[in-house]
């Protein structure tokens, strides 16, 4: 937001920087595939008009998609200039780093877990995407003033929620009981849960039931068929070298590097590169000259990031960086290279290293208040599914002598179109709160 481009540099392991030319073709092929699957384009090829979509997971469909434009080149798999790869492996890595940062989107460890015909219900929020400067606590303690003092309780970690759907009159009192950690408890007349999908579908199974009664089946078997995953960012402070104390700049020109490493992934294990790397797709400062980098994890990798030391995250960042550093054969004029690779420092080898003193990362799975990051439509489920998460309880054609609304649902993963993101999350509460509201007759 301080007017920072962004511009990348896309290298392939073993520090082939690649132009253009050869990733422009496969990001529009990504970019027109992930448009057709998200309803903003119609199909133009034949691939994109034929087939049958039911059951049919992203990843497939991007797979296919990417086998079609192959037999649209009629078998021209060759060019110069690529070093050890071919220019096909070339694609298929170029394509394997879309898709992998399409993880980090959706929270899907694997595309082919994501469900093809949702994803057209999606909707993006216009407008760009920002950072909260004080972050989202800021948010929270603005919509909170308005409350008297001292009505947000903190710290008060809910066991289990009663309530009674099979109630005989419309007129008990205070019908739900919340228990808390503490052995203290309260009691209401409704309840919004707001908790993750993660908390939901652990408070779900029979060794650590959440509600009692359990919640119906219509609600569990939504809970369980919806897809929640793990999405990590992780941050490094870059640190200048001790012999390179002269040169005070060197820790501000890390570019912003896009990853293409060798596939399939299972065969390069053994590889100096750690395996929970080979699926980052970017490493970049979070702004212009920063001397923070960022780069983003997904699924089984964000998972194992966060078990891993500073120390062992410090040396495999490192590690995979030294296997995509340029050559300086292939870039005579480095020393005013704008992508910043010479302004490292240069070892007696004359290659560019970078040292890092700082670790920070997120650990959304390990989190017992999350267990996750974010929701999504998982094959199998539907957006039908994130309607039924919305539903209140008890339903009335199947309680109706119980006193209605006893427990109410919020969060991103009971929003239909705009799950898995935070404005999803806010516009679920304002939904809630207005049921209630129309429940009283205040509007």
């Amino acid at each position: 937001m301080d007017g920072y481009s962004g511009q990348s540099t896309t290298v392939a392991e073993g520090g082939v920087e690649l132009s253009p030319a050869t990733v422009d073709p496969i990001s529009t092929l990504f970019k027109n595939l992930m448009d057709f699957a998200q309803g903003k384009i119609a199909g133009e090829s034949n691939f994109l008009r034929q087939g049958n979509y039911d059951k049919l997971s992203v990843g497939a469909f991007l797979r296919q998609g990417l086998e079609s434009y192959w037999l649209s080149k009629n078998g021209v798999t060759e060019v110069n200039g690529c070093g050890e790869w071919s220019h096909k492996a070339l694609e298929e890595a170029i394509f394997a780093m879309y898709e992998n940062n399409q993880r980090t989107y959706t929270s899907a460890g694997e595309l082919s877990t994501l469900d093809f015909v949702a994803e057209s219900e999606y909707q993006m929020f216009p407008g760009e995407e920002i950072t909260i400067a004080k972050g989202y606590l800021s948010v929270i303690e603005s919509i909170a003033s308005v409350l008297p003092p001292g009505l947000v309780q903190l710290g008060k970690k809910v066991t289990k929620i009663e309530w009674n759907p099979e109630s005989e009159s419309r007129n008990i009192p205070t019908p739900v009981t919340l228990h808390f950690a503490d052995g203290s408890h309260t009691s209401a007349d409704h309840v919004i849960v707001t908790v993750s999908l993660g908390v939901l579908k652990a408070g779900t199974r029979e060794d650590s039931p959440l509600f009692n009664p359990p919640l119906p089946s219509f609600k569990t078997e939504a809970i369980s068929r919806l897809g929640f995953g793990v999405v990590n960012k992780l941050f490094l402070r870059l640190s200048q070298p001790a012999n390179d104390s002269d040169n005070p700049k060197s820790i501000n020109k890390f570019p912003c590097l896009n990853f293409v490493f060798h596939q399939p992934e299972s065969e390069f294990r053994r590889k100096r590169i750690p395996w929970w790397m080979r699926k980052t797709t970017t490493l970049q400062p979070i702004y212009q000259n920063s001397s923070i980098l960022l780069s983003w994890f997904a699924g089984e990798e964000a998972l194992q990031l966060e078990k891993l030391k500073d120390e062992e995250i410090i040396n495999g960042v490192s590690t995979t960086i030294s296997n995509f550093l340029i050559p300086r054969s292939q870039n005579e004029n480095s020393e005013s290279d704008s992508n910043g690779w010479s302004n490292g420092h240069k070892n007696q080898n004359d290659t560019v290293e970078f040292h890092f003193s700082q670790v920070l990362k997120s650990q959304w799975g390990s989190d017992p208040l999350f267990q996750g990051s974010y929701s999504y439509v998982a094959v199998g489920s539907s957006g039908e599914d994130l309607d039924a998460m919305a539903e209140p309880l008890p339903r009335t054609e199947e309680s109706p002598k119980a006193p209605l609304l006893q427990i109410l649902f919020a969060g991103e993963a009971t929003h239909r179109t705009h799950y898995s993101t935070t404005h999803g999350a806010y516009f679920s509460g304002l939904r809630e709160a207005n049921r209630l509201l129309h429940h009283y007759n205040c509007i």
